[in-house]
């Protein structure tokens, strides 16, 4: 069923497995007592950090589907994405895994979209079984989108540190684990942000859109969830979607977290904080799905990733910062391990 925006999953499909992977930055904070892999090196021991990236997505998604307790190939589908040119590290592990790809592309809000379009094709009864994964690597979205390390250049004090991870969750139709219930499919927005350091800022629009969109869509009020988790948008664009929502009459401040506030630990120098796909993926992946599966007081998470919708070409001719976050509902029985 369909109301605005969202759509409501009869079926209540299951994540019944979930895994990540994180570098050495990122899991010298919280993600390093819940992730599945803590690397020492973030080259993964490969030659450059593409290559890097693309294993340690592969690494996420073959994880989660053996925790699930299937075999390689039993999943329908892997739905992947990353920030990457024509999305090359989902693409290349899609290669290694030998499973039916769906790559698709929603920048930093790309694991909020495979949850999303995993809830509609396993709730429909079109699959059984999906995976949906994202990740990201420092090194390589520096040397896409802004400068390559080797140059050395000053960071100034808007910016956020790409993280070094990879998150894969498996959905089935059946089975054990939190439910996802709903999911809100964002619009483009566009505040008119053109400074490619300021992510947060040309963010916190899209998620605040599609939050309110979600409420309404929903009749719900923010204290429905015990966490309103968004994507990346790090310390400034947290502040700005909580006070451009609570102008809106929608009050998050006191259940709002978010991903890139926390990946890193407090003594890290990471600006305003943790970006990329596989911030919230990972975060998600590790964190937020272990608590919901343990209970101890959350049991309603609204996950809204976001992503900026932008290239170097697009920056370079002027142009401003198209921005989405897609939105989903993700439920726990009182047992904390899902309906």
């Amino acid at each position: 069923m369909q109301q605005g925006q969202t759509v409501f999953f009869e079926n209540r499909p299951k994540i019944v497995a979930s895994a990540a992977v994180a570098g050495p930055k990122e899991c010298a904070g919280v993600l390093g007592e819940y992730v599945d892999l803590a690397l020492t090196d973030d080259m993964f021991g490969e030659s450059t950090f593409e290559r890097a990236e693309r294993k340690m997505l592969l690494w996420a998604v073959e994880k989660s589907i053996e925790k699930a307790g299937l075999p390689p190939g039993g999943v329908d589908a892997v739905l992947s994405g990353d920030l990457l040119n024509q999305i090359v590290s989902a693409g290349f592990a899609a290669r290694e895994t030998g499973l039916p790809f769906l790559g698709i592309y929603s920048a930093c809000s790309t694991m909020s979209e495979a949850l999303l379009l995993g809830g509609v094709l396993t709730d429909g009864g079109y699959a059984g079984r999906v995976v949906a994964a994202t990740g990201s690597h420092f090194a390589s979205a520096e040397r896409q989108y802004r400068y390559p390390l080797e140059l050395g250049n000053t960071r100034p004090p808007q910016s956020q540190w790409t993280v070094t991870g990879a998150g894969s969750a498996v959905i089935a139709r059946t089975g054990e684990g939190p439910s996802l219930t709903c999911g809100t499919v964002g619009k483009v927005i566009d505040f008119g942000v053109s400074d490619v350091n300021n992510m947060g800022a040309a963010m916190a629009p899209a998620a605040a859109d599609t939050i309110l969109a979600h409420l309404r869509d929903t009749g719900r009020a923010p204290d429905y969830y015990d966490l309103i988790l968004t994507g990346d948008l790090g310390a400034l664009g947290s502040r700005l979607v909580e006070d451009l929502l609570a102008e809106r009459g929608a009050d998050i401040s006191a259940n709002h977290v978010d991903c890139g506030e926390v990946v890193y630990a407090p003594a890290e120098d990471e600006f305003q904080g943790g970006s990329g796909a596989g911030c919230s993926a990972a975060v998600l992946n590790a964190y937020i799905l272990a608590k919901l599966r343990r209970g101890g007081g959350i049991r309603r998470v609204l996950f809204a990733a976001t992503g900026a919708l932008l290239s170097t070409v697009t920056s370079g001719q002027g142009d401003t910062i198209p921005c989405i976050a897609h939105a989903v509902a993700i439920e726990a029985d009182a047992r904390g391990r899902g309906a």
